[in-house]
């Protein structure tokens, strides 16, 4: 069985628990267990019961919804990180998407009984938890905000930029790297727009310099990218 992770930085680089205590992040250590999920894995799917939530160490996984007939709507692809299916366990309503593997993943799972316990005993936690999700919560806002407002380029200049925020923080370099194993099918579920139209937003970044592209790596010029996530009215 692989050692749990014991370092106090790994687990507050999880926003979740950045405001805990050395004592705090101890108890949830002691509430972890690792799990792996293989490509293509469904993890759970809408309307499961929500008895445990995801700390995702390696790999990526996404969460969307099905309609009907079948189509999907890709509503996030979470990496390493990332919490995952907190909702769930902290309101005890069932899964509200599923949630794939979408390369092979691996992860510690809390548990729902073990963290409202942990919850209820602990008042601090329970007011960074709360903390956490008005940060969710407004992410959620400026995702909606960039479908509904902004033209394409932007659209795809502000994601770029809130990914780039997910690795380097709020404070961006002039120059910086991303990592981003996402096909443009996958690419315009998020963004709400066809994968040829998607194909042509990052042509555009790419011609005035903004993006330069190698594979899944892009390197991205900021200021160019936050002058065009912004355009003038």
């Amino acid at each position: 069985m692989a050692e749990i992770n014991r370092s106090l930085a790994f687990w507050k680089s999880f926003p979740i628990f950045e405001d805990f205590s050395s004592e705090m992040i101890d108890e949830i250590i002691g509430m972890v267990r690792l799990r792996h999920w293989p490509t293509g894995t469904v993890i759970f799917q809408r309307g499961d019961k929500g008895n445990y939530m995801i700390l995702l160490t390696k790999g990526r996984i996404k969460v969307s919804l099905f309609t009907t007939h079948g189509k999907e709507l890709s509503l996030r692809h979470f990496e390493p990180g990332a919490l995952i299916g907190e909702m769930s366990v902290l309101d005890g309503e069932p899964r509200s998407a599923d949630a794939t593997a979408t390369v092979a993943s691996e992860g510690y799972v809390i548990g729902q009984y073990e963290f409202r316990a942990f919850m209820d005993s602990n008042r601090q936690a329970g007011r960074a938890v709360v903390n956490f999700l008005c940060r969710r919560l407004r992410e959620t806002n400026q995702q909606l905000e960039t479908i509904a407002l902004y033209n394409l380029d932007a659209r795809v200049a502000r994601f770029l930029l809130a990914s780039l925020r997910q690795v380097h923080g709020e404070h961006l370099p002039e120059e910086a790297r991303l990592d981003l194993p996402l096909n443009q099918v996958e690419f315009g579920a998020i963004l709400g727009a066809s994968r040829p139209r998607i194909n042509r937003a990052i042509l555009s970044l790419e011609v005035v310099g903004a993006i330069k592209r190698k594979g899944t790596i892009i390197d991205c010029n900021v200021a160019r990218l936050e002058k065009i996530a912004d355009p003038d009215d």
